[in-house]
């Protein structure tokens, strides 16, 4: 494996072309940027993608991709398969792109891979929201009133609009993962459709808040140090709540940066974090979640030179971080155009609850989404590889159609 305690440029240069990392899974909404960090740092990267799918990584220059069973349907033929990649490849490290990844490396043997991540501790805090809650709350950060309910049949009809959220980021059901999702309810007949659709398991139960997401982001070292950086989102494909299709980078929020660092520090964290949080009309911050793994928005962090999947491999193998982190990087902003297409849908379908409100205006949307400024990056965009973009775009938009189809039946 490629190590070395203090090398020069010349020899950490040389270090990381010898260095081989297995990232995982390809179709996972961060594979494509994080690849190409761990590619300009001059890494080899081999990845696993789910048996079926075709994930645009697929088209990425010098990745070489294997199959492995879908952990939803097998998650015991998953893990072995993804351990017989390990025996075959010997990466120096495993880099996980999402949450069923980061539940996969609490699997693996210390001595399996070199996983560049949490600890088994930072792993299980990740995948569950009530432990980060909780650790959210005693590092001094704002954290919504919560009620942890262990089924829906709990939940008392709502006076008010509530969020239900699943306290598991990813559980196992039978024989696989699932991802459990949440529901927006604003009264009681809204709640017992949500009785239907959610599934069981620890839920948490919050009131609605209004506001503007938020993240702050970084990759913890061996000694604790943390290059940091921070975005807000413009929009989101969903206005009701889910990921962003638009998002801008600020300034880092010296409040909520002692917060979070209290936090990571007190769960002894290491590697990439992402710390989620609800800017509400009176400018206070409400912690949402803390993610472990690489998130989907990582294209305006690199595009600012915040190179975090790198970094976190090279501080997983002792390397020193390459490139340093930027001093004074520009602002920019970054944008999915599929997922762009998809808010727009979003927006035309309207709100699926009344406790949603402030929904967008059609024309007010068409006119921000043709609105192309200076500078804008767009996500998994290469000149030198467009055909990744356009499978990218592609999918998102077949995906979004399959949802689509599978609810209105």
């Amino acid at each position: 494996m490629a190590r070395s305690d203090a090398p020069g440029r010349g020899a950490n240069r040389e270090a990381l072309a010898m260095t081989t990392v297995l990232v995982g899974f390809a179709e996972s909404f961060a594979a494509i940027e994080a690849t190409w960090s761990l590619q300009r740092s001059g890494m080899r990267v081999i990845a696993f993608a789910r048996h079926g799918t075709r994930p645009p990584l697929r088209f990425a220059d010098g990745v070489e991709l294997h199959r492995v069973p879908a952990p939803e349907a097998d998650v015991a033929g998953c893990l072995a398969e993804v351990r017989e990649v390990i025996r075959k490849y010997r990466p120096d490290a495993f880099l996980p792109l999402d949450d069923a990844a980061l539940w996969l490396t609490r699997e693996l043997g210390p001595t399996e891979c070199i996983v560049a991540g949490p600890s088994s501790l930072g792993i299980d805090v990740a995948l569950d929201k009530a432990a980060q809650l909780k650790a959210a709350a005693a590092a001094g950060l704002l954290v919504p009133d919560t009620n942890v309910v262990a089924t829906v049949a709990e939940i008392e009809p709502p006076t008010e609009p509530i969020i239900i959220k699943p306290a598991d980021a990813i559980r196992i059901q039978g024989t696989g993962l699932v991802r459990p999702t949440g529901r927006i309810c604003a009264s009681a007949a809204e709640l017992a459709q949500a009785r239907t659709q959610l599934s069981s398991g620890p839920l948490l139960v919050q009131p609605v808040i209004r506001g503007r997401g938020e993240g702050l982001f970084g990759t913890v070292g061996p000694s604790g140090d943390t290059p940091w950086s921070a975005h807000r989102r413009i929009r989101m494909v969903n206005p009701a709540g889910s990921a962003s299709s638009a998002c801008e980078s600020v300034e880092v929020d010296s409040a909520l940066r002692a917060g979070v660092a209290d936090m990571l520090d007190g769960l002894g964290w290491r590697g990439l974090f992402m710390a989620e949080f609800l800017r509400d009309a009176a400018g206070r911050a409400w912690f949402m979640e803390l993610n472990g793994r690489a998130w989907g928005s990582l294209a305006l962090a690199t595009g600012r030179g915040f190179e975090y999947p790198a970094w976190a491999v090279q501080d997983a193998l002792a390397l020193p971080r390459s490139p340093s982190a930027p001093s004074a990087p520009p602002h920019i902003r970054a944008r999915h155009l599929g997922r762009e297409a998809v808010h727009l849908a979003f927006v035309v379908r309207g709100p699926q609850s009344a406790g949603v409100a402030d929904w967008p205006r059609r024309g007010r949307t068409v006119r921000d989404l043709l609105r192309i400024r200076r500078g804008d990056r767009v996500y998994n965009w290469n000149r030198r590889q467009p055909k990744v973009a356009v499978a990218d775009t592609w999918r998102t938009l077949a995906d979004q159609l399959q949802s689509l189809r599978r609810n209105s039946i």
